[in-house]
């Protein structure tokens, strides 16, 4: 199903409604009032193997998939810093089949089995996700109604070098923990007000699909952030983040995931 450049990448199965944007924007106004925003992060992550006895991502490639996340959140590939880096403690190998082939339905059993820590910690699950979903994660806002259930899942083949051949750079982990974040998508909202609520990312009607030249879904508010890794595209054509993206990750971190006392 993967490979042509027609392709769109597919949805995730998690998502925010239309009107948490403006929701979590009057919450973050009232909650970082008093709250001293960190200028830097350092995000400690349990990445959890699954396996069906056969399949799995190596050591190695989580390795890879790390390096790729403290690349892109470094503006190593483009964009900007934004003074997130990401600290590998651990890499657990989990053999159960139902896991690694069906995530989503089993989602809540596998969690509450494997995930570590607390709202700080960033648990990825490398499992196989089907031919319609690349990945999907929790938002920071969402920790506290369950806990258990925080963390990303990504299909362990849009790995670096992995099978997926326009999701093969690593770049599905680097969007899906944007969400972890508390990044929603460039085109959220399309066109209205709030759009994704960052002001230097310019709104979109609808997702990027392949990897344009350019693109303007709405004329009025200029081009398209095509490039940008909370878009859709390919992974070839994903290369940065922005100074508003990075201002609100630490926002939202200093709020959801640095102060449990005020979850």
């Amino acid at each position: 199903m993967y490979g042509r450049d027609d392709e769109p990448r597919p949805p995730e199965p998690r998502a925010p409604k239309p009107q948490d944007v403006a929701h979590v924007l009057a919450q973050l106004d009232k909650r970082l009032d008093g709250v001293t925003v960190p200028h830097e992060l350092t995000v400690p992550t349990w990445v959890h193997v699954l396996s069906d006895g056969t399949r799995k991502a190596s050591d190695a490639d989580v390795r890879a998939q790390i390096k790729t996340l403290n690349s892109a959140y470094s503006g190593a590939l483009g964009g900007v810093a934004t003074g997130v880096r990401f600290r590998l403690d651990g890499i657990a190998v989990e053999e159960n089949a139902s896991w690694f082939t069906d995530p989503i339905r089993n989602e809540r059993v596998m969690k509450s089995a494997l995930r570590k820590g607390g709202p700080e910690t960033l648990n990825l699950y490398i499992a196989q996700l089907g031919d319609l979903v690349l990945g999907y994660s929790t938002y920071p806002y969402w920790y506290k109604g369950s806990p258990r259930l925080d963390g990303v899942v990504i299909d362990w083949r849009t790995l670096p070098g992995g099978a997926l051949v326009n999701y093969s750079r690593g770049f599905t982990g680097v969007h899906e923990i944007g969400h972890w974040l508390g990044l929603f998508h460039t085109f959220e909202n399309g066109c209205a007000t709030p759009g994704d609520g960052i002001d230097d990312t310019a709104p979109e009607a609808k997702p990027t699909e392949g990897c344009p030249d350019t693109k303007e879904s709405c004329p009025e508010k200029g081009a398209d952030p095509i490039h940008n890794y909370m878009d859709y595209a390919h992974d070839r054509c994903m290369s940065e983040f922005t100074s508003g993206q990075a201002e609100r990750m630490h926002q939202m971190w200093a709020v959801y995931r640095g102060r449990p006392d005020v979850l």
